[in-house]
């Protein structure tokens, strides 16, 4: 409890903005590629076109919410081989788990969503307003006079196209893009389109442009969860406190011998897109970007000193350095039980996916006896049972599919529902649905037992494949 009268103590600080400053190295650099290809990849795949015929659709990769389908160029998932869907999410979740245990947070640092528009949306505002002194100034002036009117505006602008085009790109993998981009500039687009594209507009001018590190520090549950991941023997960024403390600016002073190699030029925590000070040790808000080991490195260059002050390193090879000795190899950290464990489980289900792509049948079919009533006697004494036929036709054109009956009693034959033919055709890219009959005759062995095997035996007739389905036959016995 507070004394009487005063303050009550604040739960809530005001966010402080972050300008990082513009940095060279090859961190950034790798950061500047991944994002052009994670960008590319994710504005244009939408257009890249893929011919599957006549009745499919041509888009490449397409989320075909009507059917219920997915399409990734020539591979086709219905609703009914969701494990696919299933196991690309459980390599995703261990795929994070291996790059983690190994690296730290790698993901966070390069490839999550957030980092990327974020890096895209800091690209802009410095190409408007100036590098991180001049977004200082301008953000420290209280008076809105005419140049500050222009630079916000203008970067307000462009971030909104930024995230018109990153909410338009992602509603065009749920239906033809061309199609749809037409329908959306005339006004004939579904609501649900415009709503779509609304709210991720909105979501990624908020989280990009303003909320940024908010957002990894607040509202995303992985810097949480990444502790259980690492152990000592994970390589993340960190400072060598051994070799850099005590800091100082001043080093032709007469106690400068006594420092040591880092000069609190706060360089460091400039170029920092979270507004961390690695110096302070391992962090909620530290991404492992590597911006800070650029940074430093320049600096350790201009000064005459070793570069690597900040860097990649694990905490099992702290007491080696600290002893003078060079650390063990990267890959010592990076191949061990635990990372090898991971890339096991990780390609195990890449494999058994890849093969279950290849082993699964092109003919896909269910067989249901409907059981009210169990047979029907018919006017000369046949005994028939009805079973209801599912026939997926995964092709692009119409096919021509053969009913036949295999049981250890020939009096049994086969009867399909509106033809007198022992075939049926089932439309292009779709499930049809077929009644087949199997009748007895009046005083066969099938006719008078309890339960009879059968099973059926449905073929392709354009190639020939054929795929087979076991039931049973209800008799008058079963009374």
């Amino acid at each position: 409890m507070s004394d009487t009268g005063s303050q009550p103590e604040q739960l809530y600080a005001a966010r402080e903005p972050v300008f990082p400053r513009k940095v060279r190295g090859r961190f950034r650099n790798l950061k500047w590629g991944i994002m052009i290809v994670t960008l590319g990849i994710y504005y244009l795949t939408p257009w890249i076109r893929w011919d599957r015929g006549p009745n499919l659709p041509d888009q490449a990769v397409l989320v075909d919410m009507a059917n219920r389908r997915f399409f990734f160029f020539w591979i086709e998932i219905w609703p009914h081989e969701f494990y696919f869907v299933a196991g690309l999410l459980i390599m995703a979740g261990l795929g994070l788990f291996l790059f983690t245990s190994a690296l730290g947070r790698v993901w966070c640092g390069y490839t999550c969503p957030q980092t990327v528009w974020t890096d895209l949306f800091i690209l802009v505002e410095r190409w408007i307003e100036g590098d991180r002194n001049a977004r200082l100034r301008l953000h420290r002036q209280k008076k809105m006079d005419a140049k500050k009117l222009r630079l916000r505006v203008t970067k307000y602008v462009a971030w909104t196209l930024i995230a018109v085009a990153t909410g338009g790109a992602w509603v065009f993998y749920f239906t033809d893009a061309p199609t749809l981009l037409r329908e959306l500039f005339t006004g004939t687009a579904h609501p649900a389109s415009y709503t779509s594209v609304a709210v991720l507009t909105f979501t990624t001018l908020v989280f990009g442009g303003f909320m940024r590190e908010q957002v990894c520090i607040y509202m995303c549950p992985w810097p949480r969860i990444q502790a259980a991941m690492m152990d000592p023997d994970t390589l993340t960024i960190g400072y060598r406190e051994w070799r850099g403390e005590p800091r100082g600016k001043h080093r032709k002073a007469a106690s400068a011998g006594e420092l040591g190699d880092c000069i609190d030029c706060m360089a460091c925590v400039n170029v920092c897109p979270m507004g961390v000070d690695i110096r302070d040790g391992q962090q909620l808000g530290c991404i492992t970007c590597g911006l800070c080991i650029d940074a430093c490195d320049d600096i350790m260059d201009k000064v005459g000193k070793e570069r690597g002050l900040i860097g990649y390193l694990a905490l099992s090879d702290e007491v080696r350095e600290r002893d003078g000795a060079k650390p063990r190899s990267a890959w010592t950290h990076v191949f061990r039980v635990r990372t090898m464990l991971y890339t096991f489980l990780w390609s195990a289900v890449g494999i058994g996916l890849v093969v279950a792509l290849f082993v699964r049948p092109d003919i896909s079919a269910t067989v249901h006896p409907v059981r009210q009533p169990i047979f029907v006697t018919l006017s000369d004494g046949t005994i028939r049972n009805t079973y209801d036929f599912g026939l997926r036709n995964k092709h692009g054109e119409d096919r021509r599919f053969r009913v036949t009956l295999t049981t250890d009693d020939p009096s049994l034959r086969i009867a399909i529902e509106g033809t007198p033919y022992e075939s049926f055709m089932v439309p292009a890219d779709t499930t049809g649905k077929q009644r087949v009959y199997v009748l007895a005759p009046k005083g066969t062995e099938p006719a008078m037992a309890d339960r009879t095997d059968v099973r059926f035996w449905i073929e392709d007739l354009s190639n020939g494949e054929r795929v087979y389905k076991d039931s049973t036959f209800v008799g008058t016995g079963a009374n």
